[in-house]
């Protein structure tokens, strides 16, 4: 085995990193403040009416329209009997990571590359040609020497005058990139570092602004946005999201429901509320959603051990192996994950944030080599390659289906 470099108390314990704050009930005002994004339902007479008055943001037909409005305006739009006002919920970071940065990886092949290839002497990795993986995030870093030539998409989603720029997909925050060279970091000019499926096309998304701070309007309209281009492009097409929250966004299960009905696999992070349980995040809680745990390069009882921080499902549905809201589906490596950072250097944080990439890469890399397997005959394929390697390690754990690290830990081989 490759020697490990040790993390301290130091370590930056990246959580899946986001929380969002809940939204303003039907018809109530939020503290005053200059400007407000809304949610407006009601008749289509009425919506076209304030359409016309207020601009749209993101028109989600029959489930409403957003558009952002100042204090008076809002003032107005709560007066109208017709409409229903939501204010739309926000999502935040809860730490920007940005400790332990370095020019070079110390290791290529980190350690969670060696355990989804259950390769201890890996030296490489490869797999994922032709497949796209949308990472939505902070954005990614698409010149960082790991990822150049990977992206084939790179999009705005949280510019304040356009709810969508081409071209554009920043990251300044560190997160995004981070997420994107898990999986699929190419390994640059040779003394880079690896992710899980270094040949599949990158669709930058940026969902988050540089604070880590967005809207969930704009994670949903995104989300519909990738799976309208799965189609367009008749791509096979996995999101790979490492946000959440622990109250489930109407309008962001909407929109996975959409992209799962249109052939796209989306993959969520878990959460990092553990190690109680009942304490998944949304989106990965939703059942059309793989909610990814995360493990830690400890053994104990012969496996990989959940971290602590990785959230739990539902211990009332274990040992069923059938995904219901609220539950862990598969596990993978998310503690002291070594990765492509946002100025073009390397960095080490922890989270499901860091499993969720794993998994995201690992579909990809069995997509390419089997085309013609659907999204779900895909899903399938993960869970049963997660049961053939059970985590018995970490608060929850058990054989079989569990609620700490659901199926199990699936892998290249």
């Amino acid at each position: 085995m490759k020697r490990r470099k040790a993390f301290g108390a130091a370590l930056l314990s990246m959580t899946m990193g986001l929380s969002m704050f809940a939204a303003g009930a039907f018809g109530q005002a939020p503290e005053a403040q200059d400007s407000y994004r809304v949610l407006v339902q009601g008749p289509a007479a009425e919506k076209a009416k304030a359409k016309d008055q207020f601009g749209t943001r993101w028109d989600f037909g029959a489930k409403g329209f957003t558009t952002t409005v100042n204090a008076k305006q809002y003032q107005a739009l709560l007066k109208n009997k017709n409409l229903k006002v939501e204010t739309v919920s926000q999502v935040q970071l809860e730490a920007k990571p940005g400790s332990g940065a370095q020019a070079a990886p110390s290791d290529r092949t980190p350690w969670g590359m060696e355990a989804i290839y259950n390769d201890s002497n890996l030296q490489a990795t490869s797999g994922g040609n032709g497949v796209k993986v949308a990472v939505l995030d902070t954005g990614v870093n698409v010149n960082h020497t790991d990822l150049a030539g990977s992206d084939e998409q790179c999009k705005d989603f949280t510019n304040r005058r356009s709810p969508l720029v081409d071209g554009s997909c920043t990251d300044k925050n560190g997160h995004g990139t981070h997420v994107a060279g898990t999986v699929l970091a190419h390994g640059g000019s040779g003394n880079g570092i690896y992710g899980v499926a270094p040949e599949a096309d990158l669709w930058a998304y940026k969902v988050l602004n540089d604070q880590g701070s967005g809207y969930s309007d704009d994670i949903a309209g995104a989300i519909q946005h990738v799976a309208d281009e799965a189609v367009r492009t008749k791509s096979h097409v996995v999101i790979s999201m490492s946000l959440g929250s622990s109250s489930k966004s109407s309008m962001i299960a909407d929109a996975v429901n959409y992209a799962y009905g249109k052939g796209v696999l989306v993959v969520a992070a878990a959460g990092n509320s553990g190690p109680n349980a009942d304490t998944i995040g949304y989106p990965g809680a939703l059942t059309n959603a793989v909610a990814v745990a995360a493990l830690e390069d400890v053994q104990e009882n012969g496996t990989y051990r959940v971290a602590d921080f990785s959230s739990r499902g539902n211990p009332a549905t274990d040992g069923d192996y059938v995904i219901q809201e609220r539950d862990v589906e598969v596990s993978a490596p998310g503690r002291a994950i070594e990765s492509t950072w946002y100025d073009g250097s390397y960095n080490t944080i922890s989270g499901t944030s860091m499993a969720t990439p794993h998994v995201s890469g690992l579909a990809a890399k069995i997509w390419a080599e089997n085309p013609n397997m659907s999204h779900t005959q895909l899903r399938a394929e993960l869970q049963n390659r997660a049961k053939s390697n059970d985590i018995l390690g970490g608060s929850g754990a058990a054989s079989g289906d569990d609620y700490a690290s659901g199926f199990g830990f699936p892998r290249v081989k």
